[in-house]
């Protein structure tokens, strides 16, 4: 880009501004511009650009209404929210307002400077692969049968799409894809992201695992708790666009728990599904779970209830669970614990063993719906992809 990008700070706060000052006396393709509290000047100006970065103190909630109407109006605007110690609340309601990043005060340089750098990259360049599709499987409640959906639907996508299909494990602490596809890989996901700044696409699915002769590439949870740390929402950021690169579909299994790792992968997904069994402990928490998706701003559409082990003769019927949770029902897979069981005690996912049973069609039937729901549904994601940063550990 000839110009250089016009960087605004709306704040009160002196010092922000004085920091933000020098730190792009350092920086070719940022300048800084004086600051305006005039909402209208402000808006005047960002809106006369081709492209601006605002930098929004957002300690004063009254001006989640100012940065609201410019992200709408001005769209070449990317803002990034500043506030001291954000929490989760205050990530979710930026991100509303229509926040791109987001910083904790007192800014460090290095996050400062990064951020800087990838939106100067959503100003010019492309989009990913906008064909690839995320797919997360979540629960926070075990023995749902969380990984065995996960599993066998990225084999008969593989299967059915004949397209790449990459299966991810982001459970750290008790990920089990390995043990139901009988795999003993390389490397994990854990050195993955260890050696993220050297990773490009075609690195990455060499350290993948292919799954026997099919299109679906494996990435394993770590071996050890110890590698299982935190990973920051930048790191998942540049994991995933390298994957959308790649890969036609993107299934997820994910963490049992509402942290910034499942919070952001659930974002950039076009379809969470969220599998609950027949039973009044498995509903009530499923309802909960939906209540907490309400409140993070995912759309109706995104989110879709997957009844595993069901039974047409259940005391509880299908049509109880829709009153129940107020919600339709996105398909039910049906109980047949020995095909299962066999498979899984034999490493090797369900097709492969017991091809013709309820339960495999099932599975097939689920990854045609998906595949073509997928795409045809103009899915329903509130939160952009680039939306949900923090750097600061803690529709399409």
């Amino acid at each position: 880009m000839a110009d250089k990008i016009s960087v605004f700070v709306l704040s009160n706060n002196q010092k922000l501004k004085e920091i933000v000052s020098l730190y792009l006396q350092e920086d070719v393709d940022f300048e800084f511009v004086a600051d305006t509290l005039e909402h209208s000047d402000l808006y005047n100006e960002v809106t006369s650009l081709p492209y601006s970065v605002l930098l929004a103190d957002l300690n004063e909630e009254s001006r989640f209404e100012q940065i609201n109407q410019i992200a709408t109006d001005c769209p070449s605007c990317k803002i990034v929210a500043v506030k001291d110690f954000p929490d989760v609340k205050f990530i979710v309601n930026a991100i509303r307002a229509g926040a791109k990043d987001i910083l904790a005060y007192p800014l460090i340089k290095s996050d400062f400077t990064g951020t800087l750098a990838r939106l100067k990259s959503e100003f010019t360049t492309p989009k990913n692969n906008q064909k690839c599709r995320i797919i997360s499987v979540f629960s926070n409640k075990g023995g749902i049968g969380k990984t065995c959906i996960a599993t066998n639907l990225a084999y008969e996508l593989a299967q059915n799409t004949k397209d790449k299909v990459a299966l991810v494990d982001l459970n750290f602490q008790t990920g089990d894809i390995t043990t139901f596809m009988g795999l003993q890989p390389t490397y994990d996901i854990s050195y993955i992201f260890e050696n993220m700044k050297t990773l490009d696409k075609d690195l990455l699915e060499s350290l993948m695992t292919k799954y026997k002769e099919t299109s679906l590439y494996v990435l394993s949870n770590p071996p050890s708790f110890e590698q299982g740390a935190e990973v920051s929402v930048k790191t998942l950021e540049k994991f995933f666009n390298s994957l959308k690169e790649n890969f036609s579909y993107i299934i997820v299994d994910m963490d049992s728990g509402f942290n910034q790792k499942t919070t952001y992968t659930m974002s950039i997904s076009n379809l969470v599904l969220l599998p609950t069994i027949v039973s009044l402990p498995a509903l009530r928490n499923c309802r909960r779970c939906l209540e907490m998706f309400k409140k993070l701003g995912f759309g109706d559409k995104k989110v879709q209830i997957l009844i595993n082990r069901f039974m047409e003769n259940d005391e509880v019927s299908a049509d109880d669970v829709v009153e129940f949770l107020e919600k339709q029902i996105y398909a039910k897979l049906p109980n047949n614990y020995f095909a299962i069981m066999g498979a899984i005690n034999k490493g090797v996912l369900l097709s492969e063993i017991s091809p013709n049973s309820n339960l495999a069609q099932s599975f097939k039937e689920l990854a045609i719906h998906v595949a073509d729901s997928v795409f045809t549904n103009k899915m329903i994601i509130k939160l952009d992809e680039s939306k949900l940063r923090y750097h600061n550990t803690m529709e399409k």
